[in-house]
């Protein structure tokens, strides 16, 4: 156990650190825009799908 509270007290004082936060947040931002992205095609698909049911 203290071991790792060693290991993580390296890693926050590393530079590593606010490097890996940095990662974190550009992947948080990055799903954020593909959920986003699949909301709206997801949206129009399902609308241009009931047009091709009703035209059936």
């Amino acid at each position: 156990m203290k071991t790792l509270a060693l290991s993580v007290k390296k890693f926050l004082v590393s530079e590593d650190g606010p490097t890996a936060v940095e990662y974190a947040v550009m992947l948080a931002l990055i799903i954020v825009a593909c959920a986003a992205t699949i909301t709206t095609l997801g949206a129009s698909a399902n609308t241009m799908f009931g047009k091709v049911n009703a035209n059936l």
